[in-house]
């Protein structure tokens, strides 16, 4: 039987995460950035609740100089690290599963070779009431713009349905990434017989 109790459990686990990897990383005195699904779904919640996607994990954008010290301030807060075909992860001690798992990156370097763009620096960080340093949009559309799967063009036209991407956002894009931006919007516009 179908429940919407797994949801709920779901998202407690989620939130369960965020929260204490921020603790871990906050005491440790290390800066970081919650990107991906996550930041995705709390950038769009704060303006339209209702238009935001739950997500599966949490992924984080760290500085890899910080590795070290990150695997030993979460050991504390019930996280392992491991490194497994390729991927950085922060795993649950108690529930060690990859789909569950934080999963790092690094600021500056690209996720895989063929990336158009690395992962941004660090920009001044959108913090939740709750502390939590979230990446800004704009930082957050370069990022989906750059690995361009499907999920990061349902990420983009959710960012774009609110009002989140700017023409300020727009502007700063170099050109490849504006352009995959109106791919996106074209591909939308056809779909729903816009065009």
């Amino acid at each position: 039987m179908i429940t919407a109790t797994a949801v709920d459990r779901h998202v407690e686990q989620l939130f369960d995460v965020l929260r204490r990897l921020h603790s871990a990383l906050t005491e440790a005195r290390i800066e970081y950035r919650v990107i991906g699904g996550m930041a995705i779904f709390l950038q769009i919640s704060e303006r339209n609740h209702d238009a935001a996607r739950l997500t599966r994990d949490v992924d984080v954008a760290v500085d890899r100089k910080d590795l070290e010290r990150i695997t030993r301030a979460v050991e504390a807060f019930g996280f392992r690290y491991r490194h497994v075909a390729g991927v950085d992860m922060l795993v649950d001690a108690k529930e060690p599963k990859a789909r569950s798992a934080v999963h790092l990156v690094f600021i500056g370097e690209k996720v895989r070779r063929e990336y158009l763009e690395p992962v941004p620096d660090f920009s001044k960080a959108t913090v939740t009431i709750e502390g939590i340093l979230l990446a800004p949009v704009a930082d957050l559309v370069r990022m989906k713009l750059t690995s361009f799967r499907l999920i990061d063009k349902v990420h983009l036209l959710d960012l774009d349905s609110v009002g989140l991407i700017t023409p300020e956002i727009e502007q700063a894009l170099p050109e490849a990434l504006r352009s995959r931006l109106e791919q996106v919007r074209k591909e939308e516009r056809q779909s729903t017989g816009a065009e």
